[in-house]
C-alpha cells in the first residue's frame, strides 16, 4: 500500500475523531453489566470456589452446531450463525467459551437458567426455519404455562429488562444436581447455613470491641450506684476510644476482666464435614482442587460431574433451537472434549504413535495437537500404518531374487 492509500484509508485509535461527539454511548458503568452475579451470600465462600471449578472444566468443552451421517455419527460442523455463536463469539460482550462457562455458573447458582436467542434471522414466534445471530444467559423470574419471564440484559441500551417469551424458543436447562443444590432443604443449603453462621462468629471476634468486665470497689444495689456505675463504663470507654494506642487508666480499687478468648464451639469442624460431604456428593474430592488428582479421579469427576451438566446444557439447546425437520436431515448440537489435555507430555509420543498406526488420525492432524505446521507431503494427509505399506507395495529389499541353479542343472543346460 502507497503512502497516498495510507493517508487516505488508514486509522488510529487515538487520533481518531472522538466518538462521544456525534452519538451518544448509552449508559457507563465501571463493572461488567451484562455479567451474571453469584447469588448474594454465595459468593463470599466456599461455594462459589466450587461453581467456578465445574464452570472452568464445563467451558473447556468444544461445542458445534454440526451434521451427523444417516448412522448418527458426527460428520462436519455446519456453516451457520448458530455455529458461530457456539464455537467463537455468542454475542458482543462474551466468546463462545465464555458463554459456557456463564452458562454452567449460573445454571449451578440458580438451578434453572433461560438461554434466549436474542437476534435471529426470522421471528422466532412465527416460523421455525430461523438462524440464531446471538445467544445470552437470562434469569427467570416468573414461570407460565406455556412462557416465561426472563430477566436478561440489553446490550444495545446497556441495562437488564425483563422480557416474556414462549418456551418453545427458549432453551431452559435444569440444574441436574437440583435436589442437591437448590432445593429449600438440601445439604448445600445447610451447608451455607452453617458457613453464614461462621462468618457471624468471625466478624464478631474482630469487630475491635474490648469484652472488659470492670469490677467496681462497691456494691451496685441502689439506683444511685447504678447510674454512678454507667457513669464510670462511659468515662472507660471515653478514654479507650480517644487514646491513640487505647491506652486508659482505671483506679487502684478497681478491677479489669479481659473475655477476648478463644470461642469453643464445634461450628468449624461442622463446616469442614459438610463441605467433605457436599463435595463426594458432586463427586469432587479434595484432589480435584489441588491438582493432585490422577487419571482415574479425574475421569470420574469429569463422567460424573462435568458431564451432567453440560448434557443438561446442549440437550435443552438441541431441544429448542433445531426443529424437528431439522434433526431428521441430520442436524444436531454435539459437544466435544480433548483427550490430549490431561495427558501427561512424556505419554503423548506413544499415544499419538498408537493413533496414527491403527490409523484413527493422519500424520498431520497429530503433528496440529502438538503445534507442528502441517507436513506438505500427500501422504500425511492420508490414513495409513507407516510402519506397512499398501497392498501390491514391497520393500527394495523383499524383491524377489533368482533362485540359484544347483551345478548340476546349469551344466546340463550348457550340455543342451
Amino acid at each position: 500500500m502507497g503512502l497516498f492509500q495510507r493517508l487516505q484509508h488508514g486509522w488510529n485509535a487515538f487520533i481518531g475523531r472522538d466518538p462521544t461527539a456525534y452519538h451518544n454511548l448509552g449508559p457507563e458503568s465501571y463493572l461488567r453489566p451484562g455479567r451474571m452475579r453469584i447469588r448474594r451470600g454465595n459468593e463470599r465462600s466456599i461455594i462459589s470456589n466450587t461453581f467456578n471449578r465445574i464452570a472452568v472444566d464445563v467451558a473447556k468443552h468444544r461445542v458445534e452446531h454440526c451434521r451427523l451421517d444417516p448412522d448418527g455419527r458426527y460428520m462436519e460442523p455446519m456453516k451457520s450463525d448458530l455455529n458461530e455463536c457456539l464455537s467463537v463469539q455468542a454475542n458482543i460482550d462474551q466468546t463462545a467459551r465464555a458463554f459456557l462457562q456463564d452458562c454452567a455458573m449460573s445454571l449451578l447458582d440458580e438451578g434453572s437458567i433461560a438461554i434466549v436467542p436474542v437476534d435471529t434471522t426470522e421471528n422466532p414466534r412465527i416460523t421455525g426455519g430461523f438462524d440464531i445471530q446471538s445467544l445470552r444467559v437470562g434469569k427467570v423470574v416468573g414461570w407460565y404455562p406455556r412462557d416465561v419471564k426472563i430477566e436478561l440484559y440489553n446490550d444495545r441500551l446497556g441495562k437488564t429488562e425483563q422480557v416474556t417469551l414462549p418456551k418453545s424458543i427458549v432453551a431452559l436447562p435444569e440444574n441436574p444436581f437440583y435436589s442437591i443444590m437448590n432445593e429449600p432443604n438440601s445439604f448445600y443449603q445447610q451447608l451455607c447455613r452453617k458457613i453464614h453462621q461462621l462468618d457471624i462468629i468471625d466478624d464478631e471476634s474482630a469487630s475491635g470491641k474490648a469484652n472488659l468486665i470492670v469490677q467496681l470497689p462497691y456494691t451496685i444495689q441502689s439506683e444511685r450506684r447504678r447510674i454512678q456505675a454507667d457513669t464510670r463504663v462511659k468515662d472507660f470507654e471515653s478514654q479507650l476510644a480517644s487514646s491513640k494506642y487505647g491506652v486508659a487508666y482505671i483506679d487502684g480499687t478497681e478491677k479489669v476482666t479481659q473475655l477476648n478468648r478463644a470461642i469453643e464451639n464445634n461450628l468449624f469442624t461442622q463446616v469442614e464435614y459438610y463441605t467433605k460431604m457436599f463435595h463426594a456428593q458432586l463427586g469432587m474430592p479434595e484432589e480435584v482442587f489441588n491438582g493432585s488428582a490422577d487419571e482415574t479421579v479425574m475421569q470420574n469427576y469429569m463422567n460424573r460431574t462435568v458431564e451432567p451438566v453440560i448434557s443438561a446444557i446442549i440437550d435443552a439447546m438441541k431441544c429448542k433451537f433445531l426443529t424437528k425437520t431439522a434433526r431428521t436431515q441430520g442436524q444436531s448440537i454435539m459437544y466435544f472434549t480433548d483427550p490430549f489435555v490431561s495427558t501427561p507430555q512424556t505419554q503423548l509420543g506413544d499415544l499419538l504413535e498408537k493413533l496414527t498406526r491403527g490409523e484413527i488420525i493422519t500424520k498431520n492432524e497429530a503433528r496440529g495437537i502438538i503445534g507442528l505446521a502441517p507436513s506438505m507431503d500427500a501422504r500425511a494427509d492420508q490414513l495409513s500404518n507407516p510402519q506397512l505399506y499398501d497392498q501390491g507395495q514391497m520393500m527394495p529389499e523383499e524383491a524377489p531374487m533368482e533362485e540359484e541353479v544347483p551345478p548340476e542343472e546349469q551344466e546340463a543346460q550348457v550340455e543342451q
